[in-house]
């Protein structure tokens, strides 16, 4: 169903943009990988060229700064411009203070990417889709859309513009063909905590503790079932948990 469809993930270096590569990749798809780390992309490339035959059109790509966005998305060659699929998935989480204590560049980095960066490449891309009569955009959101939890707060409320934003896109193209969807998953384990704090990857795994959660891998294949319905059908938001998480701050952890 995704034979030679043109789909474009934003940070694709790990996680579950890497694993929409991987399963966009089996199914047939041509990729557009960007994010900041272009050696892991390259690296990324050359394995589902080996694994799936995939042609791949790869960038290093800092979805917050505008300019460069607009560029990137300009300057793709003919052939990689009819744009099919769009999956926004470059984000991150900063820290857990309070806020009264909070990093402000924290701050900066998780609105610049999370809330910014998706908006600037949506509209990048978006006029092309409603050009063309056809596409689908897929934003990666969390139950930090929903919940709140404590040392969240400015996190959280990116997510919470993640959401909000997914639903104006579904209002404003509910004219058009083109569909919107939102994946909103609990824990996943990504490289999402060691960025949180910084690199500490001892205070990263105490996230997962006695717990099984959710791989990349998870996401990814309900990536694929929203962008594989039939055209009438719009999947317009995905809760996706590990079995023993029930809430943002409420979980089932072995002794």
């Amino acid at each position: 169903m995704l034979k030679d469809k043109i789909v474009f993930i934003t940070g694709a270096s790990s996680g579950i943009g890497e694993a929409c590569a991987k399963v966009m990749a089996r199914e047939g798809a041509k990729l557009i990988l960007c994010a900041r780390r272009i050696d892991k992309i390259n690296a990324l490339s050359k394995e589902l060229k080996k694994e799936f035959g995939t042609a791949s059109f790869c960038f290093a790509l800092d979805v917050r700064n505008q300019p460069d966005v607009a560029k990137a998305v300009e300057s793709l060659p003919a052939e990689w411009r009819a744009i099919d699929i769009l999956i926004n998935n470059a984000g991150l989480s900063r820290g857990l203070a309070k806020l009264h204590e909070a990093d402000l560049n924290d701050w900066e980095e998780m609105i610049d990417t999370n809330v910014k960066g998706l908006l600037y490449v949506s509209r990048a891309i978006l006029p092309g889709m409603v050009k063309r009569k056809s596409g689908h955009v897929v934003n990666i959101g969390s139950v930090a859309g929903h919940q709140l939890y404590p040392g969240g707060n400015v996190y959280c409320a990116t997510k919470h513009a993640v959401d909000a934003i997914t639903q104006g896109m579904q209002i404003d193209l509910v004219d058009t063909p083109i569909r919107v969807s939102t994946v909103d998953p609990g824990m996943v384990d990504t490289e999402f905590s060691t960025v949180r704090f910084h690199g500490d990857e001892e205070k990263a795994k105490t996230v997962y503790t006695g717990l099984t959660p959710l791989a990349g891998e998870d996401i990814a294949e309900t990536v694929l079932f929203c962008v594989t319905r039939p055209p009438h059908v719009n999947i317009h938001q995905v809760h996706i948990m590990p079995k023993a998480q029930a809430a943002a701050t409420i979980s089932h952890r072995k002794r």
